[in-house]
């Protein structure tokens, strides 16, 4: 777990080979509507849950944001012959929250799902881990996840500064059913379209590690199991 933390403190992000177990994929798979290409709030699911809450999932979260940190927001993505888009590079810089607030350095605010999203100060997303839990191989021509090794470190970007960025090392990520990656908030990614179309599902799920400053509340907050 420590080789893991010092990747993610070093690129922020790492690739976690054979992640979950066989059974957790299972269990994801009878949560998730195959047929569909993309389902925000997925933490109101209980089987979902259950499995954020796991020391299976939060184990190798919990080596970087440490052992308090708890899952905020869930969501599933489901790239196929159907839907095969494309992702350019960007930066995950909202989070789910309970209720709209005027707060300094806060926005722009907005509504997903009938759930409040915000881009909050800097030092929230800092602290924040998210961990993709893939359903299905996704090698190369499967519109794989892109990333720009230690990125995350360079702040908030303007969609001008992503774009003149040079991509020449960007890194690849290509996965087995049962793989995970951890990885920033902002760390720059993209996902180009699949060459050889098939379906790839991600569970994506997003860990704090502190509640948020200012009166503001996370939307939902999953701690550790409790046996």
């Amino acid at each position: 777990m420590d080789a893991i933390r010092r990747q993610v403190e070093a690129h922020g992000y790492a690739l976690i080979r054979r992640g979950v177990s066989e059974k957790t994929i299972q269990a994801l798979e009878t949560a998730v509507d195959a047929g569909q290409h993309g389902i925000r709030n997925l933490l109101c699911n209980q089987v979902v849950r259950r499995i954020a809450g796991s020391d299976e999932v939060r184990r190798s979260v919990a080596s970087v944001l440490g052992a308090d940190c708890f899952a905020v927001r869930g969501i599933f993505f489901n790239k196929s012959a159907e839907a095969n888009w494309k992702v350019t590079w960007h930066q995950d810089c909202v989070i789910a929250v309970r209720e709209k607030l005027h707060l300094e350095g806060w926005g722009p605010w907005s509504s997903k799902a009938n759930v409040i999203h915000v881009r909050p100060e800097l030092a929230v997303l800092q602290q924040m881990l998210a961990i993709r839990i893939h359903l299905d191989d996704c090698g190369e021509d499967n519109g794989p996840l892109r990333v720009i090794p230690g990125s995350d470190r360079d702040g908030f970007l303007s969609d001008t500064e992503i774009q003149s960025r040079s991509k020449a090392n960007a890194v690849v990520c290509a996965v087995l059913r049962g793989d995970t990656i951890l990885m920033r908030p902002l760390l720059l990614h993209s996902s180009p379209p699949a060459v050889r179309p098939s379906i790839r599902r991600v569970v994506h799920l997003e860990f704090a590690a502190a509640e948020l400053p200012h009166g503001a509340e996370w939307q939902d907050r999953v701690h550790a199991e409790k046996f």
